[in-house]
């Protein structure tokens, strides 16, 4: 009984049925034998006629089922059917009593009659003509749901998406895939351009539609914000535009017309080379004003702020470093003084130049003058970081704004703090600047007043936020917002070559690896291949073996690139082949081509804003609870549960979040990841395989970046000669960003 099967049934019983996820566990009389089968099926009922598509398989547990694919069914045509089905429970208030009086009373009428004339029950005895037209209602809506999701199921959209798009839509789900189907881009996360456009093309709308071409138009402005451009040129746009839907440039212009009248899109013409040739550029409307947003509010704060009686700073650093016991550097004092005296400090620097202690500086001396002051980071692990380095409780951005969840839309994003209900502080300090992007800022800055003072704190050399805009880099750019650099490398972080090679590399220099005592290797290694298999018994047994190092908890392998035999992808399968392998007793589940499995290391790489989860005591009591999982946070799959179709990640924050199987695609493998996406992290042990690719992602920015998340250890696996390169290639990825433009038009 292997193999796919294709078989017609009437569903005998509903063991288990999540109305969530539409996950189901029902039986059949298949062949005289009664079978379990499992999948998405929502909506389906006891009595109802099923055409199932799928596969057999065997359960360690409940023995042979079949695993339910795709599904059609129909309502039952026999009387048994029709009162089996009206007692199951599909219409709340029938029983199994009432259930026999309806079919016994119309027959095989029944559904016409509560389908067209839903009063006419009340001529049953117990049915009044109030719950008579809420049988009807109920029923409808249930008719509506077995036609949306035949309906959807022509355009081969799996059952984990129809049942996606039936939730968002519900009763106007054949509506919006008739008239509207590029909504779908926009609304169904996993759902992309192409995929709704072959819709469109099935139920007839013209390539030169103008909804089409707009909709083209924001999906690639779309895109290319999810790069972190905060606009686009437009004759790139227009180009790129042209090339995706095959129509002539004509339509393309006129749809920019369109969207810009409709304040859909800004067009702006700025000048963004050194030949002072203006460019007309295309934004996104929020991201335009999150741009100048943000622009306006550091230029209110920096020239807003007065202080009544300036103390003597010079006397007091003196004093602080004696009870700090430690020596400032000028920099060092520049920054202090500049925060305790201004509205705005941007304070940056590398690895070792004291940042940390600048900060400690900084809040002795705000703190005996009585100042409250508030620390916060982009991350989690930023904020804990921060903590641990001030003795001072931070928190996410996210959380010290009280974000407020919209529970309809889990893409948006509200925050209780805002200009009606500021942060009450007198400094706010926040760490890891380079990792915010410009829709955060603008919120932080919202809840900021002129009279309060901000310090922004981050490494310049660090590549930019995976959201978009480039607002530490812009804000520097522009030299309108007092900054402080700190150049000096203190003796202590003299002793570390992690620290010192980075510093070689931001100046061009080569690293030097494998001195004795080091922190900072190189494994030369020329084939892809050995590439990988180096990096995996890296991880399984000579680090752990090196300094005790735990392959799951302390190692992470950063990597320049997604693709090829040691990219991301093939390398998460690989580690997680030698670290957390396949075992009978080990839950795991397939989603689109990935495997989970629990103990496996996942990353979350979406922003879902309604996500529930809690924080649990030793004992497994519930200390802690509220909503919102980001792009970037990081755990460990506790539990995977096969019948509630149910994954459990526990975060690095011990945030503990369940995942139902049609949300798994908000998940990767985490054993590697790109190096963007390490950004505000630190680990114990880093290994970079470093080999061959395109100039663009192999640059000394993405290698600096690389080496300074590791705490104890680098090490790199490949070519010396690509290495250097890196070193050598000193462009980095063009990021399109007009906040540096804002700030100096502004002033």
């Amino acid at each position: 009984m292997d193999g796919q099967v294709v078989i017609e049934a009437t569903i005998e019983d509903i063991i288990y049925q999540n109305e969530e996820n539409g996950y189901t566990v029902c039986t059949i009389d298949y062949e005289g034998e009664e079978i379990s089968c499992v999948g998405d099926m929502l909506g389906v009922y006891a009595g109802e006629d099923v055409k199932i598509i799928g596969s057999w398989v065997t359960h360690h547990i409940y023995g042979k089922q079949i695993k339910v694919e795709m599904f059609e069914r129909s309502m039952p045509k026999t009387v048994q059917g029709m009162e089996k089905y009206l007692a199951s429970g599909v219409i709340k208030g029938i029983g199994a009593k009432t259930a026999t009086k309806i079919v016994k009373h119309f027959g095989l009428d029944t559904f016409k009659i509560i389908e067209e004339e839903p009063l006419v029950l009340a001529q049953v005895s117990g049915i009044s003509k109030k719950k008579a037209a809420e049988i009807g209602e109920v029923f409808h809506a249930q008719y509506e749901l077995r036609r949306a999701m035949l309906f959807l199921q022509e355009y081969n959209i799996t059952p984990t998406y129809a049942i996606k798009i039936y939730k968002h839509y519900k009763e106007n789900t054949m509506e919006v895939i008739k008239n509207t189907p590029y909504r779908l881009v926009e609304d169904i996360f996993g759902i992309g351009f192409k995929k709704a456009d072959e819709i469109a093309y099935k139920v007839g709308i013209a390539r030169d539609d103008p909804h089409r071409i707009k909709t083209g138009l924001t999906f690639i402005l779309s895109s290319f914000s999810s790069n972190g451009h905060t606009y686009m040129p437009r004759a790139l746009l227009v180009d790129q535009t042209t090339q995706l839907l095959g129509v002539h440039i004509d339509y393309v212009e006129n749809a920019l017309i369109e969207l810009s009248l409709s304040k859909q899109i800004i067009i702006k013409n700025y000048t963004i080379d050194e030949n002072d040739t203006p460019v007309a550029c295309v934004f996104l409307t929020s991201l335009y004003y999150s741009e100048q947003g943000v622009a306006r509010k550091l230029i209110d704060l920096a020239a807003l702020y007065q202080k009544d009686s300036p103390p003597d700073t010079e006397e007091e650093l003196t004093r602080t470093e004696k009870e700090l016991k430690i020596e400032l550097v000028k920099e060092q004092r520049d920054a202090v003084k500049h925060v305790l005296c201004n509205g705005v400090t941007v304070l940056t620097g590398g690895p070792g130049t004291g940042k940390t202690t600048t900060i400690n500086a900084i809040l002795h001396m705000l703190g005996k003058a009585g100042e409250e002051v508030l620390l916060t980071a982009p991350t989690g692990r930023a904020a804990k970081r921060m903590s641990e380095a001030t003795g001072i409780e931070a928190q996410t951005i996210h959380r010290l704004l009280e974000i407020n969840y919209m529970r309809e839309d889990t893409n948006r994003q509200m925050f209780n703090k805002n200009e009606d209900n500021p942060l009450e502080a007198d400094v706010i300090i926040v760490d890891e600047m380079s990792m915010v992007d410009v829709i955060l800022m603008h919120a932080l800055l919202k809840a900021i007043v002129p009279g309060q003072r901000l310090v922004l704190i981050g490494d310049a050399d660090q590549l930019p936020s995976v959201g978009a805009g480039n607002v530490l880099k812009d804000i520097i750019k522009s030299k309108k917002i007092p900054t402080i650099r700190l150049m000096q490398i203190f003796r202590q972080a003299t002793k570390s070559a992690i620290i010192m090679n980075a510093h070689r590399i931001n100046k061009g220099e080569y690293p030097i690896a494998n001195e004795e005592g080091t922190d900072f290797f190189f494994i030369k290694k020329s084939v892809q291949e050995e590439v990988r298999d180096t990096i995996i018994n890296l991880i399984t047994t000579r680090l752990p073996k090196y300094q005790g190092f735990d392959s799951l908890k302390d190692i992470q392998v950063l990597v320049p690139m997604r693709k090829g035999p040691i990219g991301v992808n093939e390398l998460n399968k690989a580690i997680q082949g030698a670290v957390n392998p396949h075992h009978a007793l080990k839950p795991e589940k397939e989603y689109r081509g990935i495997i989970f499995r629990e103990g496996d290391k996942v990353m979350q790489i979406k922003n879902n804003y309604n996500a529930p989860w809690k924080i649990y005591s030793r004992l497994g009591i519930p200390i802690d609870e509220g909503v919102g999982i980001f792009n970037g946070d990081c755990g460990l799959v506790s539990v995977i549960n096969n019948e509630t179709e149910l994954l459990t990640v526990t975060f690095d924050d011990q945030k503990v979040v369940e995942y139902e199987f049609n949300q798994l695609d908000e998940l990767e493998l985490a054993y590697a990841v790109t190096i963007h996406k390490s950004q505000g992290s630190e680990y114990p042990a880093v290994i970079i395989p470093i080999h061959s690719g395109p100039p663009m992602l192999l640059n000394r920015n993405l290698l600096y970046t690389a080496i300074t998340r590791a705490k104890k250890l680098v090490v790199g696996v490949g070519l010396k000669e690509t290495l250097e390169r890196m070193v050598d290639n000193n462009r980095e990825i063009e990021r399109y960003s007009s906040l540096a433009m804002h700030l100096k038009q502004l002033l």
